[in-house]
């Protein structure tokens, strides 16, 4: 059974992050970096089976008018389920009143069909070097 929670108490994030590793979704953070994406949210969503993590995403917001969902995957196995669905329906709820942006590769007809609309350009930068930053300080892994 598939429960959905909004909080991260007991994510095991060293098997989430080799799930994403194993379905292609992995970005090249550390176990520690990818924790602390998460911790550093507005909001957050995660869907769990059997205390696995089988789903997530989160939402970047400054709290008035504009968010920004982000990391939203589902296990390859549990697709098409409704789940990411139901992920999204947690964050878009987080922000009332709130200007949602999001970026997607490959799932445009997806968030289509929840609601969301094409914007005509999205662009990109990155500072210095991807992922080398404070957040690998403290890292181990």
């Amino acid at each position: 059974m598939t429960t959905y929670r909004t909080d991260l108490a007991s994510v095991d994030w060293e098997a989430l992050k080799q799930d994403l590793i194993a379905d292609d979704f992995h970005n090249g953070r550390t176990t520690s970096q990818l924790k602390l994406s998460f911790e550093n949210s507005q909001a957050v969503a995660m869907a769990f089976d059997n205390g696995r993590c089988i789903a997530n995403g989160r939402l970047l917001s400054d709290g008035v008018g504009n968010a920004y969902v982000i990391d939203v995957w589902t296990h390859s196995a549990y697709r098409l389920q409704g789940i990411a669905r139901r992920i999204m329906q947690l964050l878009i709820d987080a922000v009332p009143g709130q200007h949602i942006y999001l970026q997607t590769d490959d799932a445009v007809e997806f968030y289509q069909q929840i609601g969301f609309s094409e914007q005509p350009k999205g662009m990109s930068l990155v500072s210095g070097e991807y992922l080398v930053n404070d957040s690998r300080a403290a890292d181990s892994g």
